[in-house]
């Protein structure tokens, strides 16, 4: 006892020091980040940016697709290019070839080597050079530089109009013409990506070859290329990392863990008395089966949309289903249907755990559902017809599509689940009151569970922090907030914590050694994660420190991993421990799934990404939709269906239970996710590193480069991925409709007894 309190001590400390430190950091990047001109000049005197237009040019691209068309500082997605490297590498050559043709009267191309490099070393001085006036908010740029951006904004302009001329462009890059239908807005979104460019390669002020995103993206022809403290911090992390590894299989390996307890001799979850307020969670595992299905099928369309731009096959669905779209309620669906999932499994457990069940929590439960229900489609539809219709800056801020990912609903829908959020940490807490009331072993357990909920209700309120005018370094670190320590921080500890008192009431673990474990656990990923969150932010506008501590402390986010597999091979000793533990194989298999899942595709896959170094040339590149795939549904989409055959197994007629059937869904979305991510996106991401490296950023995201026949083909590799996996979302459909159709057909029982006889 005395050392659990201990480290629930070591817990509150590691948590508020952490915060402490990572809202330090958020004030750095507030005071530096790169400021937002009043007006763009030519040193002639001409307003080539107005002030006020930056700003309005970020809501015109956040409204026409944000971060699902293209990326800005390489968070987005991958089709389109990264709009700052691509004005970067255009405004370079535009002016470059101004000076050939005046200076020497011929193309660059055609020049002597020796003019070349001449015009070369001026380009990097020239683009280099920061011209920003704090005083009166003016950049000045020179007449020629001036005429090289009026080109290239021109051609931003008119590739979000409608000139004809980039219709081939346009198929490439999966958009439609007309994106932004306001000429205010199109002239407003050169600003936007101007500076978003200037920023990439202007030095910092009193600073030399380090610009205000530290030197991203790789650019050659203006001198952007990894800084000192990008390559020193990538090593030290390892080094950091490899020490805490040995320390933590030190620490293992000379504790003295009690063993597992001997199994009772029958299901102690047996004769459960499941209360109304777990039969309603039952609904809601239907509707995350749905939202699986629903984002597996929109999956299929963006990949689509990589080789034939805004078809499907020749039937253009590109008219009412746009790439923004359809990646929009991917990457949202996958959030949501793994949240909801972990959000009816507490509701579920809740009562089992205490006992009782409070008055009206049934009627709380079923009135939560509708209303979340309520929020995800009427999200996904005022957020189409917004995209589709194009309604306006201010109506996909509040209303549509916020433009970024994986938090895109509008700020009236964020609002709402907010508050159905709190409604769920309450309806939560007054469940489990009685149990934390009762001195018990697993009280800190159930604590932890509470902690967790609580804190998952209070940070989504991070979601509601940035307005729509909000600096742009700012949203990101916001987003990042909500995106990293919501969903792969509080969740992971409310769902590990879950798993233990799982396997404690089954009697398959003790319950004093899951509670220091839980808490020790909890400890060590907190204090990698909490500020391993800056790994995300370091080249979007923020301080060179951000480098350093987010190398640091991202580098121990993969320390408790390295211990994962050990106890995904004792929970498979546990799945073997007596043979009533067979009626809950498949929920234990996907539990050892999510510590593989962890190990390669968070662990593996992540650190690939997570040094600086790497994620210099690799930041917004398919490696991280490798690491992306594999860490999202490996480790908490797995982890979802894991818990929700827990909850049905409880909440079903077990004569209707088929394993045939949950051996075909658990094999194919296992194999069908290694297909995916090892047979197309981990050799894009290699192959795209490759020529990040060589080239730069720019020509890793041109069409030329995504459009080759190489990319392409890996495009086609996802296929056989694709099916096997969408096979594996097809039986679990299967298995839960069987699931439903005993239930309500009980002369079916005899027919499901039969059929149970062959397939279990």
């Amino acid at each position: 006892m005395q050392n659990t309190r201990r480290l629930w001590t070591w817990l509150a400390l590691i948590c508020l020091l952490s915060f402490a430190a990572l809202g330090w950091v958020g004030r750095e990047i507030f005071v530096h980040a790169p400021p937002i001109p009043k007006q763009v000049v030519s040193s002639q005197g001409d307003a080539l940016f107005s002030e006020g237009q930056v700003q309005r040019g970020q809501e015109a691209w956040l409204a026409g697709g944000g971060q699902q068309l293209g990326s800005v500082w390489g968070h987005g997605s991958y089709l389109a290019p990264d709009w700052s490297a691509d004005w970067l590498h255009r405004e370079a050559i535009a002016l470059r070839e101004i000076w050939a043709q005046r200076d020497f009267g011929a193309a660059f191309a055609h020049l002597q080597p020796s003019q070349q490099a001449q015009l070369d070393a001026r380009l990097k001085t020239e683009m280099r050079r920061n011209t920003y006036d704090a005083t009166s908010g003016v950049i000045s740029l020179s007449a020629d530089r001036a005429a090289a951006v009026a080109k290239v904004a021109q051609h931003y302009i008119d590739l979000f109009g409608t000139d004809s001329e980039l219709n081939a462009l346009r198929e490439q890059y999966a958009m439609p013409a007309n994106v932004l239908r306001d000429a205010a807005d199109r002239q407003a979104l050169a600003a936007f990506f101007f500076w978003s460019a200037w920023s990439a390669a202007t030095d910092r002020p009193g600073e030399n070859q380090l610009s205000y995103t530290s030197n991203w993206p790789h650019e050659p022809l203006v001198g952007n290329t990894p800084t000192a403290g990008t390559g020193i911090w990538s090593i030290a992390s390892v080094i950091l990392m490899l020490g805490a590894i040995a320390a933590m299989i030190f620490f293992h390996s000379t504790g003295h863990e009690a063993g597992d307890p001997t199994p009772p001799r029958a299901d102690p979850l047996f004769n459960m008395k499941v209360t109304p307020s777990m039969l309603a969670t039952r609904k809601y595992f239907y509707v995350v089966i749905a939202l699986i299905l629903a984002q597996v099928g929109m999956g299929v369309i963006t990949a689509h949309y990589a080789v034939e731009g805004t078809s499907f096959f020749g039937i253009p669905l590109g008219e009412i289903l746009p790439f923004t779209v359809s990646r929009t309620i991917h990457t949202q669906f996958a959030v949501l249907w793994i949240a909801t999932a972990w959000l009816a499994t507490g509701l579920y457990i809740a009562p089992a755990i205490s006992g009782s069940e409070p008055k009206f929590q049934s009627l709380g439960v079923n009135v939560l559902f509708y209303a979340l229900l309520l929020i995800v489609a009427g999200s996904t539809v005022t957020g189409w017809l917004g995209t589709l219709q194009n309604l306006g800056n201010d109506y996909s801020f509040w209303i549509g599509n916020q433009g970024l990912e994986y938090t895109s609903m509008g700020r009236v829908w964020q609002i709402l689940l907010f508050v159905g959020l709190l409604i769920w940490v309450g309806l939560l807490g007054r469940a489990l009151l009685p149990a934390l009331r009762t001195p018990s072993e697993s009280r800190g357990l159930i604590a932890m569970v509470f902690l967790a909920a609580m804190c998952i209700g209070g940070f989504y309120a991070t979601s509601l922090v940035w307005g729509q005018q909000t600096h742009y370094a700012m949203i990101e670190y916001w987003r990042w907030w909500l995106v990293h320590l919501w969903v792969e921080g509080f969740f992971e500890v409310f769902a590990t914590a879950v798993i233990a008192l799982l396997f404690t009431r089954l009697g398959l673990i003790r319950a004093a050694t899951a509670n220091s474990a839980i808490i020790l656990e909890t400890i060590v990923f907190m204090f990698g994660g909490i500020l391993g969150t800056l790994h995300h932010l370091y080249f979007t506008g923020t301080p060179t420190s951000v480098i350093a501590i987010g190398a640091m402390f991202s580098a121990l986010e993969v320390v408790p991993l390295a211990m994962i597999g050990v106890e995904a091979w004792r929970n498979y000793q546990r799945s073997q421990s007596a043979p009533w533990v067979q009626a809950y194989k498949w929920p234990i298999l996907c539990f050892i799934a999510v510590g593989f899942w962890n190990v390669v595709g968070a662990g593996l896959l992540g650190f690939t990404l997570n040094t600086p170094i790497a994620l210099y040339y690799m930041q917004g590149m398919n490696m991280t939709a490798a690491h992306g795939h594999a860490a999202l549904f490996g480790v908490y989409g797995m982890l979802g269906i894991g818990l929700l055959l827990f909850c049905l197994r409880g909440l079903s007629n077990h004569a209707a239970w088929s394993d045939k059937l949950l051996a075909l869904t658990f094999w194919s979305l296992n194999i069908g996710l290694a297909m995916m991510v090892f047979m197309s996106l981990v050799p894009a991401g290699v192959y795209q590193a490759w020529a990040s490296i060589s080239e730069g950023v720019w020509f890793a995201r041109s069409p030329a480069f995504v459009h080759s026949s190489l990319m392409e083909t890996f495009v086609w590799l996802r296929v056989p991925g694709d099916i096997v996996f969408a096979l594996g979302t097809l039986f679990l459909a299967i298995f839960a409709g069987r699931l439903l159709i005993v239930r309500r057909n009980p002369a079916a029982v005899a027919n499901a007894n039969a059929f149970a006889g062959k397939t279990m």
